[in-house]
């Protein structure tokens, strides 16, 4: 598996499509580079698990229609929604690279909103210092910046109201049946199809525990080929593909981040609470037996309540209600 992707990669996917081969050297015409460089960019692609059929004579032609990000209509309509917007074909991190350039700008100078794309992480990260998979073209991975007027101790509960904006915009696009895994792992039947990692960026102002925060929130989201990545991470992976056949992930890209941000705006205005019940509405192991793996390894098993105020797992244990942080814990069903 490759982490990193030659620099022609992505142009060579593009000019290529499932329903027509193009040879090898049509393709280094058009991008004005050799035929050892389209060589190369297919040979990366297919190390990923990306599948490009090539036939002798005839060339290449994609395995499967691929829905790539346009960073120039997206540019387009985010600017008209006041967001600034950073597209890479590929990248360590987009919240890492988010979080650089939030440390970058002079505050009176940074956006409010900002959001950072990319066709493919080498470096993806998720909750608990897990790495974030996903297949080249198979996957939507953002991160979205949010700067709140509350200080860092008022965001408490702001992972779960993201986790609800995602899900009631999955039910919107006829994905009824995705539901919450406390904090915020999107699920479908019991499989994952999406995940979420907030970081606060630092600034000259931390130390003031009143002062405004800034937020970079990451999204990954599987779009296809889960059967792939179910083997690869050792659980229970499901995609978009399945359930709603093809998506355009441009579209996905621009409904989700307004879901989302139109979530900011309430939950700055009003904090957890205006999303608790909903949140427990959708959390797919409410009122379920549970058990919960802590950080220093103990286990704990019990009836999930649902979350307090603060958006704290509150279960009902053998010893009482007990109420748990969502970095503290891996949570799991109890399966007879």
């Amino acid at each position: 598996m490759v982490n990193v992707l030659p620099a022609q990669t992505l142009p060579v996917l593009r000019q290529l499509s499932h329903a027509d081969f193009m040879s090898g050297e049509a393709i280094a015409q058009r991008l004005n580079c050799s035929r050892g460089t389209v060589n190369n960019a297919i040979r990366a692609a297919q190390q990923t698990g990306f599948t490009v059929h090539a036939v002798h004579g005839r060339g290449y032609r994609l395995a499967a229609p691929v829905s790539w990000l346009n960073a120039e209509q997206l540019g387009r309509e985010f600017d008209q929604r006041g967001i600034s917007l950073h597209h890479f074909d590929q990248i360590a991190s987009t919240n890492a690279h988010m979080l650089h350039w939030a440390a970058l700008e002079m505050p009176q100078r940074a956006p409010q909103r900002a959001l950072v794309c990319a066709e493919w992480q080498s470096q993806g990260r998720g909750r608990r210092g897990r790495d974030w998979h996903t297949g080249l073209g198979g996957g939507l991975m953002f991160s979205f910046l949010w700067r709140s007027a509350r200080p860092a101790a008022q965001l408490s509960g702001l992972s779960l109201a993201v986790g609800v904006a995602l899900v009631e915009a999955l039910r919107e696009m006829g994905l009824v049946d995705a539901r919450v895994k406390w904090p915020n792992d999107i699920q479908v039947a019991g499989a994952k199809l999406a995940g979420v990692l907030i970081e606060l960026a630092s600034d000259k102002l931390a130390s003031d525990v009143l002062a405004p925060s800034t937020a970079v929130i990451g999204v990954g989201i599987n779009v296809s080929g889960a059967e792939e990545l179910s083997q690869r991470v050792g659980q229970p992976v499901t995609d978009l593909q399945t359930h709603l056949g093809r998506v355009d992930r441009n579209q996905l890209l621009l409904h989700l981040v307004s879901a989302l941000d139109a979530a900011l705006a309430r939950f700055e205005r009003e904090g957890f609470a205006s999303f608790h019940a909903a949140w427990q509405a959708c959390h797919v192991h409410q009122s379920q037996p549970v058990c919960l793996q802590l950080g220093d390894g103990d286990v704990v098993t019990g009836i999930a309540l649902g979350v307090d105020a603060q958006g704290a797992l509150r279960v009902e244990t053998a010893a009482g209600i007990e109420t748990f942080h969502s970095g503290e814990v891996s949570l799991r069903a109890v399966t007879s």
